[in-house]
Order: structure tokens, then sequence, then C-alpha cells
């Protein structure tokens, strides 16, 4: 995974006057399976749809399988290795589903039919049912087969498991997994379901105002993060966060500590603050986003 299928430097994108985008860099490793996170209205559509071109930015550059993307022309050729299922889920009212699959099948050369009839079967997508009378979970499988199946690099997703229950959920994670693991493809999704990002993912990249907050091997943000719980005797007025602290909480005579680095030598130097008990603890990823994301 030495090439990126994703690689951006000082992103940048307004509307109207607000701020989007606030120079984003992002690298998504090729062949990784890639979370991307962050509360509502942090950028993440805006992100996506500024790498599939279908919004222009204000400024930066954008990077696809090595290729920089300046041209409408360079655009529309990375969008043929790329399968994108938006947030809206939206298809073609008129149709039914087995016209829209024979409708999308012949703008991708490497259509996977083995694929297509996989993923029929395993969603029980009916194919002479109408767009217009499909649940709001099979119009998220069908958009999720119309991407899956064209053999594409790259796949983006924006909260691709919105509409399906818990089992089909589960189906579909297991099947992205499968592609990146036997074909080598990228999948790039947001979700605000953060146990199925740290379910599959390797890699993640938290967002908030536009910006990284937080990115990396998600084995390795885990291991170089701890939570650091210090009680006293009495409430520490004078306390000052050892080096290495990314947030700190009070409560009375508790504080705790989010801390990259040695934790052992945190604690200590806690310790040498008057706590008389240090307790260290692992993190979840839940409790990334929310020191990183909701504490910013």
């Amino acid at each position: 995974m030495n090439q990126h299928a994703i690689h951006t430097r000082n992103l940048q994108k307004s509307y109207d006057g607000n701020t989007a985008l606030r120079g984003l860099d992002l690298s998504v490793p090729e062949g990784s399976i890639y979370g991307f996170l962050g509360r509502n209205g942090a950028g993440k559509t805006t992100t996506m749809k500024l790498l599939l071109g279908l919004l222009r930015r204000d400024a930066g550059e954008i990077f696809l399988f090595g290729k920089e993307i300046s041209s409408e022309a360079a655009a529309i050729e990375a969008r043929r290795q790329i399968g994108f299922v938006s947030e809206e889920k939206t298809l073609y009212p008129f149709m039914n589903v087995g016209q829209v699959i024979n409708f999308t099948r012949p703008f991708f050369p490497g259509w996977r039919r083995d694929l297509e009839e996989k993923y029929l079967q395993l969603f029980r997508l009916p194919l002479k049912r109408s767009i217009t009378r499909l649940s709001k979970g099979m119009n998220a499988q069908l958009m999720l087969l119309l991407a899956m199946a064209r053999g594409a690099r790259l796949l983006m997703l924006d909260e691709p498991t919105s509409g399906l229950d818990p089992i089909m959920t589960e189906e579909v994670l297991r099947e992205l997994a499968d592609l990146a693991a036997q074909d080598g493809a990228t999948i790039f999704f947001s979700s605000h379901q953060l146990t199925e990002v740290e379910q599959i993912c390797d890699h993640v990249c938290l967002i908030d105002h536009g910006q990284a907050v937080l990115a990396g091997n998600l084995d390795d943000l885990k291991s170089s993060y701890h939570r650091v719980v210090l009680t006293f005797d009495e409430e520490p007025h004078q306390f000052a966060a050892p080096e290495m602290t990314d947030h700190l909480r009070r409560n009375g005579r508790t504080i705790s500590l989010l801390t990259h680095g040695d934790a052992e030598a945190i604690a200590a130097e806690a310790r040498s603050q008057g706590a008389r008990n240090a307790e260290i603890h692992a993190v979840s990823l839940r409790e990334l986003f929310l020191d990183h994301v909701k504490g910013a």
C-alpha cells in the first residue's frame, strides 16, 4: 500500500461565506478500509463531492490513485474507477430493480456479473419491483449492489448502512471487508456508527469544523492513547496537565486525562503533583471521537 488511493493537501471549500473545509489534509492508503468520521456539518459529504468532481474546490490539491485531479477530464477518468453511494440513496423512480441494473452495467467495463448475482441473492432484491415500491433498506441495498459490482478500485460510501437492519448491516460489512481483502479495493466511508467503523476499519480520520483533528492507523492510535484517571485527597486546584495530554476533565477530586505517549510516566508525574491514585485504561474509538471532536 505504498500508493494512496486518495490524497489531499490544504483542501478548502466555502458556501456563501460559510467555511465547510479549512485546509483538509487526507491520505487514504490504497487497499485500506478507511473510516471518515465527524459530526453532522463537519465537512464529510462536501469532501466526498469534491473528490468526485461534483463540486469545485476553492483551494488545495486532490490526487486519486497518484494522479492529480486538475481538470474535468481527469475527474471523469477517476470516476470510472470509483463506486459511490450517497447518503440520499436516490434512484430513477420510473425503473424497476432489473432495469436500473441493466442501465448501469454498460457504463462500467469492469462490471462483475458474479458479484451482481451474489448481491441479488444476498439482498433478496426482486428484479421486477418498481424503485418507488422499495423499502428504505432495499433501496440502500440496491445502491450498494450498483457500487460494489462495478469492479471499482475505490468505493466511496456515505453512511452505507443507513436504513439496514442489524443482520443486513453485518452482511454488508463482511462483504466490504472481503472486497478489500480479496480484490484489493479501497473502502472509504463515512458513518456515525462507531462500532461498525471499529469493527472493519484499519485507518480512520476524525474531522471537525473542516479540519482533520486525528488520523492514522486505527490500531496504532488506540495503542498510543490511554485514559489516566487520577484521584486526589482534596480537589486539585493547582494541577498542571503533563505533556502529551490531549484533553483533561475535572470532577471534584477526580481528574481524567486523555494522553498519548508513555502513560506510566504521565501517571508518575501526576503523583508528584499530589495524585493519591492513578489508573491507566485503554481507550475505544468512541472515546477518541468524543474527546477530539466533542471536546473540541
